[in-house]
């Protein structure tokens, strides 16, 4: 079973690195490429959109999210793009996701600052 798991695992890893090469594909249309990337994105970043400590809905989120934003990225994408770029992502070393890290924990600081702009308005001192 964990030869499985992992066979999985590594499969979810070459289709994500696979649904980001075609989203930078010219041949892509452009709502299938923002798609792409932030389903990508999300994918290989470790900060997730509800933390997986919160039960079943931490989780949920991973099994609900990611696998509907890959099913929607690939019927927006032709077949041909997607297959060129399962070739290329079966050739290539896995991207590490440095730049979406970032960039996702800089949306988090901003939702953050912002909800606490919100509350320190309503709340007079």
């Amino acid at each position: 079973m964990l030869t499985r798991l992992r066979h999985w695992a590594e499969a979810l890893a070459r289709e994500t690195h696979a649904v980001w090469i075609a989203a930078r594909d010219p041949r892509t249309p452009f709502a299938a490429k923002a798609l792409g990337v932030v389903v990508a994105g999300y994918a290989l970043s470790p900060i997730d959109l509800i933390p997986d400590f919160v039960p079943v809905l931490g989780l949920l989120d991973d099994l609900l999210i990611v696998p509907a934003g890959f099913w929607l990225f690939k019927r927006m994408v032709p077949e041909a793009v997607m297959a060129d770029a399962r070739s290329q992502a079966n050739r290539a070393d896995r991207p590490r996701g440095h730049t979406a890290t970032i960039v996702i924990a800089l949306i988090w600081v901003l939702i953050a600052g912002a909800l606490a702009w919100q509350i320190a308005g309503f709340v007079s001192w």
